[in-house]
């Protein structure tokens, strides 16, 4: 029986959405800038934040050790 990583399958939207981010960034004719913030929640989550203009807020699971 193959498991499932819980904080692989959390961390796809927040993977894409930083790969369209970059995307973006790299195809601008100007100035661009991308920054990434992570703080520690409760309950063995993380909230994740995508600074690219506007804030792009994501809540994953992930277990402590890894």
């Amino acid at each position: 029986m193959e498991t499932i990583d819980r904080t692989t399958v959390a961390n796809g939207p927040v993977l894409t959405k930083l790969n369209d981010l970059y995307n973006e960034a790299l195809a601008h004719d100007g100035f661009a800038e991308i920054r990434v913030e992570i703080r520690i929640l409760r309950r063995g989550q993380k909230e994740v934040i995508l600074h690219c203009g506007k804030q792009y807020r994501f809540v994953v699971d992930y277990a402590p050790g890894n």
